[in-house]
């Protein structure tokens, strides 16, 4: 057991603090144990399925963690610590590129998964299949853990190269405003050459962001 009486270790050392109620192992009737954590404030219950440990300095007040942290824990229990990143509007929100918080988290994945739902907010994750050894990306630091997100020119022509954007045109155009003005204009034309980003370039050239 850990500090935090009645939290196993298997739940405080899991990759972001964050678990599949399919995945418990030590408990012989998982959902009602994993009930009981979060009644008692040791657990907090992202969406269906998907927990993550509250901070020992939280237990027993009101805590949920950003949009942006939860959806790293959820990527996590799927897919990993490393085995995701978050991309697009997302990695623009850790970037501090975009401060008004928004409904919908975007992770790069290795492998076809479906929208989660949250259920601590009216918000969904969104996931596409990436290579994320493809792309530029770097490890920072979440409330929940560290995780990789893509970096700012990375996400910059993300943003860049999808036009439907989750119907977050104008939150989209302040982050694309905001990250430009970070990014290097030699690196941002080598990205785009690797990965076929060429078009996502031009719209940034042409929005004045990029030399």
């Amino acid at each position: 057991m850990t500090r935090q009486t009645g939290l196993p270790a298997e739940l405080a050392q899991a990759p972001l603090r964050t678990v599949r109620a399919r995945d418990v192992t030590v408990y012989k009737h998982v959902r009602p144990q994993l009930a009981r954590l979060t009644q008692a404030g040791l657990l907090h219950r992202l969406a269906n399925g998907y927990f993550t440990v509250v901070p020992q300095d939280r237990v027993g007040a009101e805590w949920m963690p950003t949009l942006e942290a939860a959806a790293a824990g959820v990527a996590a229990a799927d897919f990993g610590a490393r085995g995701f990143a978050l991309m697009g509007i997302s990695a623009a929100r850790v970037h501090h590129a975009l401060p008004r918080a928004v409904g919908v988290a975007l992770v790069a994945a290795p492998r076809r998964r479906g929208p989660v739902h949250m259920t601590d907010r009216n918000a969904v994750v969104r996931f596409l299949i990436r290579d994320v050894a493809a792309m530029e990306v770097e490890l920072t630091e979440t409330e929940m853990g560290r995780c990789l997100i893509t970096t700012p020119e990375q996400t910059l022509l993300d943003l860049a190269h999808r036009p439907d954007r989750d119907a977050l045109d104008e939150d989209v155009e302040a982050a694309m405003r905001a990250l430009a003005a970070r990014c290097d204009a030699a690196l941002l034309a080598e990205i785009a050459a690797n990965q076929r980003l060429g078009r996502a370039l031009d719209r940034v050239r042409r929005a004045g962001l990029a030399t």
